[in-house]
């Protein structure tokens, strides 16, 4: 009687990332990009497709996707081309799009990431120009359902870069570490602002799954609509056992695209996709090739900053941090920045990214805030870390000093002056609020002198209460030492 083996199968994922560039004005003519403004302000007979209208490239927007393609271990073209993408649908008043089909600008990269102690590697087939589309706006959740759908072109004609990786991840979970990392890179090369809650970074994800051992690749699904990287990872999750239970049960898998519903937390077919869209791609007439010499390559390579690896290792080993705190300082270059010119200004790293990692990010979060619109400049921090060192104020009034900063910018030693906030570090000052509050707590006490020095705590907190946190903590267990235990 044979025993059936049950099949383990791999899981496949590359990523298709689109990410619009920091640029002033559009890719082929001068309209704003600013997001936010009111439906159909920011455009121009270019964008607009309007008849006679021709298109004039945006040497800012090669600039930025160059930087990119460097930053990603990626070979630079010397000679490219734009070409037509022809596809009807109404965001897109031309019923074409302006990319790169044969002749990319960036090609055979790579980028690397650490996930669970393990350094891995992606390979990155091409990185190409393109521009934006316009943007539905449905009277509904989505077309489906929605009564209408109406349209803003304020966004077609922004200049995206598309980062096509080869299918190299291998869990829902590499796919989400990698596309943080890549967000990185692409916010310290400052090419893009990478806002997904804006639409400035959009990812799909091809997944597919093949017996462990194979090397042919199984039917792969399209999924869309990834709108953050908890979606990225939520989504393939399911996906992949989806598929795994249609292998399973003796199903076939089909080449499809499917949509990620986020509340429901599935994934839903949109449309077969058997056979690759034929976009009758041909070269756009209306611009000339792409030249780049090598000095204006050099150029730029020069330009690109310490990214994000880089400068975590080199936090690590010039600041003595540990990894996890290098890799927390590091999720921004401003936050980087700001990390480094406090050290500069207070001369020790490690109190400096405890605070930062702390105080400084809780508040952040909590006001919805970015590190540049922040006022606490490295200066008040390093001087209210001072104070601390000082002993005129603790630890724990030195936070409600720093939320004051964060809110108003003032000095911290204007706040403590101004509030009266000095430690009572004065030994006869204290040692008479000691005594009332062992006095009013007589079994706390008992359990000091009895050796459960957990109560300590307890009576400390007390006189902390009575003092309003101005006493200093040192002295205070010093002196109830010295009354319950003789020393």
């Amino acid at each position: 009687m044979s025993v059936e083996t049950k099949v383990e199968y791999e899981i496949v994922i590359g990523l298709e990332i689109h990410a619009e560039l920091s640029t002033e004005s559009k890719v082929f003519c001068g309209c704003r990009t600013t997001f936010g403004a009111d439906p159909n302000s920011l455009v121009c007979p270019v964008c607009l497709g309007l008849p006679g209208s021709l298109p004039v490239l945006n040497r800012k927007a090669v600039e930025y996707a160059i930087k990119a393609g460097l930053a990603l271990n990626c070979e630079i073209a010397r000679y490219s081309k734009f070409d037509r993408k022809q596809y009807f649908y109404p965001d897109l008043p031309k019923a074409y799009q302006i990319s790169q089909y044969d002749l990319p600008l960036c090609r055979n990269g790579w980028v690397e990431f650490e996930i669970n102690g393990e350094v891995r590697r992606v390979g990155i087939n091409r990185v190409h120009l393109e521009e934006e589309a316009g943007k539905s706006v449905h009277s509904g959740e989505r077309l489906l359902g929605s009564e209408y759908s109406l349209i803003d072109y304020n966004r077609g004609g922004i200049p995206l870069i598309e980062i096509v990786t080869e299918p190299d991840l291998r869990s829902p979970e590499e796919a989400r570490v990698f596309l943080e990392q890549l967000r990185q890179i692409l916010l310290f090369t400052g090419v893009s602002d990478v806002k997904m809650e804006e639409g400035s970074l959009r990812c799909d994800a091809n997944i597919s799954l093949r017996p462990k051992g194979s090397t042919k690749f199984g039917a792969k699904t399209e999924v869309k609509n990834l709108n953050s990287f908890r979606s990225v990872q939520r989504a393939l999750e399911y996906e992949a056992q989806r598929q795994r239970e249609v292998l399973e049960s003796g199903g076939t898998l089909y080449q499809e695209t499917r949509h990620w519903d986020e509340n429901r937390g599935v994934t839903v077919a949109m449309r077969s996709k058997e056979e690759a869209h034929d976009y009758r791609y041909f070269p756009e007439p209306d611009l000339v090739p792409l030249v780049v010499d090598e000095a204006w390559i050099e150029r730029l390579r020069a330009e690109l900053p310490e990214l994000p690896r880089a400068r975590q290792a080199r936090f690590v080993e010039q600041y003595g941090l540990p990894r996890y705190d290098a890799e927390v300082l590091t999720t921004s270059p401003q936050l980087a920045d700001f990390f480094e010119a406090c050290v500069a200004e207070y001369g020790q790293a490690k109190p400096v990214s405890n605070w930062i990692m702390g105080e400084f990010l809780r508040l952040l979060k909590a006001e919805g805030k970015a590190v540049e619109q922040v006022q606490v400049s490295p200066k008040g921090l390093a001087d209210l870390l001072r104070l601390i060192d000082q002993g005129v104020i603790n630890a724990n009034v030195g936070k409600e000093v720093f939320e004051e900063m964060f809110h108003t910018g003032k000095e911290p030693g204007a706040i403590v002056k101004e509030r009266g906030l000095e430690q009572i570090s004065d030994t006869a000052a204290l040692a008479a609020i000691v005594d009332q509050v062992i006095a009013a707590n007589p079994d706390a006490a008992d359990n000091v002198r009895n050796g459960e020095m957990k109560a300590i705590g307890f009576l400390i907190g007390q006189v902390m209460k009575q003092t309003g946190g101005k006493a200093n903590p040192k002295v205070v267990q010093a002196l109830l030492r010295e009354r319950l235990l003789g020393g």
